[in-house]
C-alpha cells in the first residue's frame, strides 16, 4: 500500500492517560517496518477553506482560536494543545490525497491509506467531540465531489464506534453513501437503525448496530450480504473506509470480537466490492487504543493487498445479526446477496 503520513500530527498532544496519543502513529509506523512492500508519502495539509466545505466557518475559527491560546479541553473526551490546529489540518490533508490518488489510479498494491491524527468521524458540522476535531473522511469526499473528480462517493465506516460526524454532515444529501458498521449502544449513542437519511438523502445512511460481543463472521455477513447490495445501488466512483480497529477483541474500549484475521477479511470483502463496483478505494485512519492490536490490524490491512489470502471463519454469523440485515434491506428495498 501506499501511506500518507505527516510527522506534524504527531504533535496534537492530548496529555497524560489520553487513549488518543501520538503514540498510535509510531506503533503502526514500527509494526509497518516488518512487512514488504511499504511506501510513504509525504502529503500537504489541508486548507481552512477545504475544512469549511463541511464544517461551519465560525466553528473553523474557534478551533484556530482555541488552539493559538494554547488548547486544553474541549470536552472531557476531546483534548487540543498549541500544535493541534496544524495536525487537524494535516490529518485533513491526508484523507483528500488518499481520495485523490485512489481516483488517479492507484489501486492493488497502491491502494492509498491516510495515517493522520487527530481521527474525524464524530466531528459535527459546528462542534468537536470524540477525540476528533475536523472530520476527515468528510473532507477527502466533499473535496472530490467539489472539484469534479467524483459524483457520488461512499464511506464505508468499520469503527467500533458510530461516525455520528460524518452522518450528520451527509443526512440530507443524495450524492454521499454513509454506512457504518458499529456496536449498539456505544459513544456516542447514535446510528440507530430507522436513520437512514432525510430529504435527498433518504436511504443514502446505512446503520448496522450489532450487539456488543460480535464477531469476524458477523462483520463479514454485514459487509457481504448486507453493504454489498446497498453499495451497488447507489453506483459511488469512490468508497473511502473510515478505518478504526477499535472492535478487535482486545482493544481496552469496546466489547467486540473482531480478530486481526477479521480486519484481513474485512479488507478483502471492500476491495471486493470496490472492483465489482468499478469504484476507486481509499482507506482512512479512525480509532484503535491497543498499540498492538492497532498496528497488527493496519499491518493486515497492507498485507491483504500485498498477496495474503484472509482465513475464512470458522463460526457462522449470529441469528440476531442475519435478522438485523434482512430487516435493513428490506428497508432499502434490496435482497441479499
Amino acid at each position: 500500500m501506499k501511506f500518507g503520513y505527516n510527522e506534524t500530527c504527531l504533535e496534537h498532544d492530548t496529555g497524560p492517560r489520553h487513549p488518543e496519543t501520538a503514540d498510535r502513529l509510531r506503533a503502526i509506523r514500527e509494526g509497518l517496518k516488518k512487512r514488504h512492500s511499504v511506501e510513504y508519502v509525504d502529503v500537504d495539509p489541508a486548507t481552512e477553506q477545504e475544512v469549511a466545505r463541511v464544517h461551519d466557518d465560525q466553528y473553523v475559527q474557534d478551533v484556530k482560536e482555541f488552539c493559538a491560546a494554547g488548547g486544553g479541553n474541549w470536552d472531557p473526551d476531546t483534548v487540543a494543545g498549541e500544535k493541534t490546529w496544524d495536525a487537524a489540518l494535516a490529518s485533513a490533508g491526508l484523507s483528500q490525497w488518499a481520495a485523490n490518488a485512489a481516483l488517479d489510479g492507484n489501486d492493488g498494491r497502491d491502494t492509498p491509506f491516510a495515517l493522520g491524527r487527530p481521527p474525524g468521524h464524530h466531528a459535527v458540522v459546528d462542534d468537536a467531540m470524540g477525540f476528533c476535531f475536523f472530520n476527515n473522511a468528510a473532507v477527502a469526499a466533499q473535496t472530490v465531489i467539489e472539484e469534479g473528480a467524483a459524483e457520488r462517493v461512499a464511506i464505508f465506516d468499520w469503527d467500533v464506534h458510530h461516525g455520528n460526524g460524518t452522518q450528520d454532515i451527509f443526512y440530507d444529501r443524495g450524492d454521499v453513501l454513509y454506512a457504518s458498521i458499529h456496536e449498539d449502544g456505544l459513544y456516542p449513542g447514535t446510528g440507530e437503525l430507522d436513520e437512514t437519511g432525510e430529504g435527498d438523502g433518504e436511504l443514502a445512511t446505512f446503520n448496522v448496530p450489532l450487539s456488543a460481543g460480535s464477531g469476524d463472521a458477523d462483520y463479514l455477513y454485514v459487509v457481504e450480504s448486507g453493504l454489498g447490495p446497498v453499495f451497488e445501488s447507489f453506483d459511488a466512483d469512490l468508497l473511502v473506509v473510515s478505518a478504526g480497529f477499535d472492535a478487535h477483541r482486545y482493544d481496552p474500549i469496546s466489547r467486540m470480537r473482531v480478530s486481526t484475521e477479521g480486519y484481513a477479511l474485512l479488507t478483502d470483502a471492500v476491495r471486493t466490492l470496490a472492483e465489482e463496483n468499478d469504484a476507486a478505494l481509499s482507506f482512512v485512519l479512525e480509532g484503535g487504543y491497543g498499540l498492538d492490536t492497532l498496528s497488527e490490524g493496519v499491518a493486515t490491512v497492507h498485507e491483504t493487498f500485498d498477496g495474503r489470502r484472509p482465513m475464512e471463519p470458522e463460526e457462522d454469523a449470529d441469528e440476531e445479526t442475519k435478522e438485523l440485515v434482512a430487516e435493513l434491506l428490506d428497508r432499502y428495498g434490496l435482497d441479499s446477496t
